[in-house]
């Protein structure tokens, strides 16, 4: 019988790759939303659909009984407008829900899940310019870091049921149809594109296909738990992840964006989202073994636009 895995945020930019990625890899993937039918539709026959409210484990709990894991990645978009207050509850009550209705269906499970996954961002530690950043580094401050922080602790609880857990610190996600590009591409494509802000402040990625296999990793090597950096190994700059991409799709990057304009359209978010300066270290994947496809932007961006990188 195939091993299941539940996954809650499945028909995200991250969880539809993830949902691909699991069901190649032979598990019972069981897609949590509030519109099952939906869940068919963008991932196909092969992944079950169940409705979820968003909020608690009923209607579902019976599927994290004697389940493999759950990877929980839900949450509302932190990109998706200007952070009024009430988009900014939104995006914190939507990861203590889902965090609350994890936790409550392995507390029902009689035969809990071997393994949750925790999602988290590198937002976690905040803007903390030159310094370097591993698992060990403090939590930073900042509506971000707050988010996060709660996040993480949000499934805390289910390590009193005796199951492993990890959080997933993920950093700027590059990918074909989503993420960051989706929505930086039609500027650059235009000849608009360059740095944001002074460009010097460091810039935290990771190829999707890494991101994925990240995830599959720590579900499946048993002697790992606690936080872990999903960012690839080249530290890099802002100027240079934008000059690569660029390069990648044959467009000047030399449209410099200043902070004060970004502050000016974006508010507090061009300083929590944009303008952070972060360099973080995917310190404890790599002491355990984990091997990235994709550890130079140049060679992401090309496999990204099908072209080969110079």
């Amino acid at each position: 019988m195939a091993k299941r895995v539940i996954v809650t945020g499945g028909t995200g930019f991250i969880g539809r790759a993830l949902c691909r990625r699991l069901v190649e890899k032979d598990y019972e993937v069981v897609v949590l939303s509030r519109n099952a039918s939906h869940v068919k539709e963008i991932l196909g026959e092969t992944v079950r659909g169940v409705r979820w409210d968003g909020r608690s484990a009923d209607g579902w709990s019976e599927y994290a009984e004697g389940a493999y894991g759950i990877v929980n990645l839900a949450g509302a978009n932190i990109a998706a407008g200007r952070w009024t207050a009430g988009l900014k509850t939104r995006i914190l009550e939507s990861r203590l829900d889902a965090g609350r209705a994890v936790t409550g269906a392995v507390a029902r499970a009689s035969k809990k899940p071997r393994v949750l996954v925790q999602a988290s961002a590198t937002g976690y530690y905040g803007n903390r310019g030159e310094e370097v950043l591993t698992e060990s580094s403090t939590g930073g401050t900042g509506f971000l870091a707050d988010v996060a922080h709660h996040w993480e602790r949000s499934t805390e609880n289910v390590v009193a049921h005796g199951v492993r857990r990890v959080v997933v610190r993920t950093a700027v996600v590059v990918g074909r149809d989503g993420g960051l590009l989706g929505r930086i591409l039609p500027p650059f494509q235009a000849f608009l594109g360059g740095p944001m802000g002074s460009g010097r402040q460091w810039f935290p990625w990771i190829h999707l296909a890494d991101e994925v296999e990240a995830i599959c990793f720590l579900l499946e090597h048993e002697d790992l738990h606690g936080p872990f950096n999903l960012a690839a190994p080249q530290q890099l700059r802002s100027r240079g992840f934008y000059g690569a991409l660029g390069h990648a799709i044959g467009r000047p990057s030399w449209l410099r964006m200043p902070g004060s304009v970004l502050r000016l359209v974006l508010g507090e978010m061009a300083d929590e989202l944009i303008l952070v300066s972060q360099k973080v270290i995917p310190e404890r994947l790599l002491k355990n073994g984990f091997s990235f496809r994709f550890t130079e932007i140049g060679d992401a961006f090309g496999e990204i636009f099908g072209g080969v990188s110079r």
